[in-house]
């Protein structure tokens, strides 16, 4: 169980992070125009995995925002956007703001992805939402850098992510 922060008051994650050097837990999640994806449909590339609580908070939509602006230097990786907004609202988001080079995604048909990374908040006013981390899985499915955010109001390292890259 991860100790996070809100705002300066604790709150908890249902686990911890995969390990740097583990073996990337499988997912199924869903993008904006519904179709379903898992880890293998991303074999052969790095994955960054910009995990939120939602998309329509100031700090969420920064991290979207940066990602997709960061997204040309970081060569055969794609980032997903993961929340559990309802693909409609990243649909949104990213329509109204031009973002196009990261690929939202949601826990919409099944839960299980907040818990097999360790991110589902399980207490405090965003109990059921997923923490802000950032996990980076390398072409072959293991993980080879995880940060999970220690205040819910703080952005990324982004650097640390790209340089994982």
């Amino acid at each position: 169980m991860a100790k996070i922060t809100l705002k300066g008051n604790p709150i908890n994650t249902c686990g911890n992070l995969p390990a740097v050097g583990s073996k990337a837990p499988d997912f199924l999640l869903t993008k904006t125009d519904l179709a379903d994806v898992s880890l293998k449909d991303f074999a052969g590339k790095t994955l960054v995995l910009n995990i939120f609580p939602s998309i329509d908070t100031a700090v969420c939509a920064t991290s979207v925002r940066r990602f997709n602006a960061d997204v040309d230097k970081m060569p055969n990786t794609v980032v997903l956007c993961v929340s559990l907004d309802l693909p409609f609202a990243h649909g949104r988001f990213c329509g109204a703001e031009g973002l196009q080079k990261v690929v939202p995604v949601t826990e919409l048909r099944q839960r299980g992805f907040g818990e097999a990374y360790g991110v589902r908040i399980v207490d405090g006013p965003l109990a059921g939402l997923l923490s802000r981390a950032v996990v980076v899985i390398d072409p072959q499915g293991k993980v080879k850098h995880a940060q999970q955010v220690p205040e819910i109001v703080q952005e990324p390292d982004y650097e640390q992510a790209i340089k994982a890259i």
